[in-house]
């Protein structure tokens, strides 16, 4: 072969090899069609307080099962039951894992696996527990996690008073001896050294027994405790210094001395109630939904049917759905939360948290609907409309550790 063919063969070789990596280059960097990764389902996170658990765990696996969307992502609920006192408690301890100051480089592996589980929504018992965790964050912060207007602003979800829970037979007894139900009357039986054969009551009975939850279990018995007080002091507020006072602490103590099994008692003191009737007390003050809930056990466990009456100041909680307002939930998930705020305020779901015997926030929804057990038992004393409605006012940081302090010295001990 001579030089020219040579170099000609050259040449072309060259010039295969270029258009074949040509080719592979073009084929390499062609555009893709455009597609759309799913980010996967909005996870809303709602811890909820212990006596709405059980119809807002209904309306969420009904939320799921109806395939709620956003953006055309689907929208999950899951829901955390928690005692309102026991997530203040996490909130002011920064259990759930705040970013504060940081990035989210900057975290542990263990802190994004937290941060990864943070609440979206808080629903506690009372709105006043929101805004004793706006005033820790506010120190911590300098701003609110937790909104009072606005369109993410703590609205509340239903409504439960607090009202006395006593057999017939026992309040029958105590209205003859003492006319009224109230606190001083129950501070009087509990006190009564010959138990109930010295009020008139039936030898077997014993010594009355005070139902109260442990407050450090259920926030219920801390509202228990600030009724009682305001019923001392005859008037709906009270302060640290009234807490303080030697001669209400001694009424309380001996008041409280009446409660049976406060160590070992549960969460859930009207659920005990009905399971274990006389052994656990004749009688005691409750939420309303609780008592009425229980009701059916405990008029198929026992022969004494319970009455309810309704105390001189009144003591509710609203639940507000309060959506958390910092960076570590992100917008889609805020907006997600409004969608499943919005659904447990339809009359639909508000009509169910009557079958809950809870009083519906929606005002289009009346409280003596279909199933109402607000109808079903008002022959137990429940009134669809409470007839007096002087409501004790939310008490502040101070007055609760306060009582909490009082109650873990003088009967969480003994």
């Amino acid at each position: 072969m001579n030089r020219t063919r040579i170099v000609f063969f050259s040449i072309v070789l060259l010039a295969l090899v270029i258009v074949g990596v040509s080719l592979i280059w073009r084929s390499l960097n062609q555009p893709q069609a455009l597609t759309v990764t799913s980010r996967g389902p909005i996870q809303v996170r709602v811890i909820t307080a212990l006596p709405v658990e059980p119809w807002v765990r209904a309306a969420a696996k009904q939320f799921n099962a109806e395939r709620h969307t956003l953006e055309g992502e689907p929208i999950q609920v899951e829901v955390i039951a928690m005692d309102g006192l026991a997530a203040l408690g996490k909130w002011d301890r920064d259990e759930f894992g705040i970013l504060g100051e940081r990035s989210l480089e900057e975290l542990s592996e263990a802190e994004k696996e937290r941060l990864a589980r943070f609440p979206t929504v808080w629903i506690p018992d009372s709105r006043y527990l929101v805004e004793l965790a706006n005033a820790t964050y506010k120190e911590r912060l300098g701003r609110d996690v937790f909104l009072t207007d606005g369109e993410y602003r703590a609205r509340p979800l239903a409504i439960s008073l607090f009202a006395w829970g006593i057999y017939e037979s026992r309040a029958q007894v105590l209205q003859s001896r003492f006319g009224e139900i109230n606190w001083k009357t129950i501070h009087d039986a509990a006190i009564a050294k010959g138990g109930w054969p010295e009020l008139g009551g039936r030898p077997e009975w014993g010594f009355f027994k005070l139902v109260v939850p442990n407050p450090r279990k259920n926030v219920g018995g801390l509202a228990a405790m600030i009724a009682a007080a305001g019923e001392y002091y005859d008037r709906p507020d009270i302060s640290t210094a009234d807490v303080t006072n030697p001669d209400f602490q001694r009424w309380l103590g001996e008041l409280m001395g009446a409660v049976t099994d406060v160590s070992g008692g549960s969460a859930y003191t009207a659920e005990d109630f009905a399971l274990f009737g006389y052994s656990v007390g004749d009688g005691g003050q409750l939420l309303e939904s609780d008592l009425l809930t229980n009701m059916a056990g405990i008029q198929t466990r026992w022969a004494d049917p319970l009455r309810i009456y309704y105390p001189k100041y009144v003591t509710w909680f609203d639940f507000p759905f309060t959506v958390w307002m910092g960076p570590e939930t992100s917008a889609l998930e805020k907006n997600a939360a409004l969608e499943f705020e919005y659904y447990l305020l339809s009359p639909e779901v508000q009509r169910q948290a009557v079958e809950y015997g809870l009083r519906p926030a929606n005002p289009e929804v009346p409280v003596t609907g279909e199933n109402s057990l607000f109808v079903r038992y008002e022959a137990q004393g429940v009134r669809p409309v409470v007839p007096r409605a002087e409501a004790m006012r939310s008490p502040d940081r101070e007055v609760l550790l306060a009582l909490l302090r009082w109650f873990d010295l003088n009967v969480a001990q003994r």
